[in-house]
């Protein structure tokens, strides 16, 4: 079972359906035993960062302790920022600190927000983008984007003036600024593939 953490933050329930539609057995949930329970957690998000990880709460610290544990963790957009260690978004924020680096605005000259169909460049050796070839366009929507610093993490690119980092992976965490639910064939086969991560992780 897949739980997708329910913390009222935008995009949770099209997420849900995005793995409902691929046969995927999924619960939003906010439940302490349900998340420790669960084969995989997804962590989706569309809001400023200050308030997703602000509305998150005492539900922060459980998703930290199971991820460092090895249970896989997928956060997208809002989500995937929150993994990181600090935003700069609306003033200093703390994030969950499983991945360094910060959340910081994108640059001056270019297109704020950010939203559309950009290329992303996929490494072979990242388990997201397993059977998707080289590269594929996926949709984003964002203002702020994550400044990687962690020596220890994949990360996958889109040019957006420079090498914005549009998916990260370290270990059994993984993150995509891009939204999978949103992004077609490509994006549901993002989704499938962490569950196939997740189904690994059982057996």
């Amino acid at each position: 079972m897949i739980v997708v953490i329910d913390y009222n933050v935008g995009n949770v329930r099209s997420v849900c359906k995005a793995f409902g539609y691929l046969g995927c057995e999924v619960r939003l949930s906010s439940r302490p035993d349900e998340i420790e329970a669960a084969e995989g957690l997804v962590l989706p998000g569309v809001a400023a960062f200050g308030y997703a990880v602000g509305v998150l709460g005492g539900l922060a610290e459980l998703i930290k302790e199971v991820a460092l544990a090895g249970k896989p963790l997928l956060g997208i957009c809002v989500g995937h920022q929150l993994l990181f260690e600090k935003s700069f978004e609306h003033g200093e924020h703390r994030g969950l600190s499983l991945i360094k680096g910060d959340v910081v605005r994108l640059p001056a000259g270019r297109v704020i927000p950010h939203m559309g169909w950009n290329k992303v460049v996929m490494p072979e050796s990242m388990d997201l983008f397993a059977g998707l070839g080289m590269e594929k366009h996926f949709y984003f929507a964002h203002s702020y984007y994550t400044d990687v610093k962690d020596s220890s993490a994949e990360v996958a690119y889109t040019d957006y003036g420079f090498e914005l980092p549009a998916s990260i992976q370290k270990g059994n965490i993984y993150g995509t600024q891009f939204h999978p639910e949103k992004s077609g064939n490509a994006g549901l086969q993002v989704l499938r593939n962490f569950v196939s991560v997740c189904e690994k992780g059982k057996r």
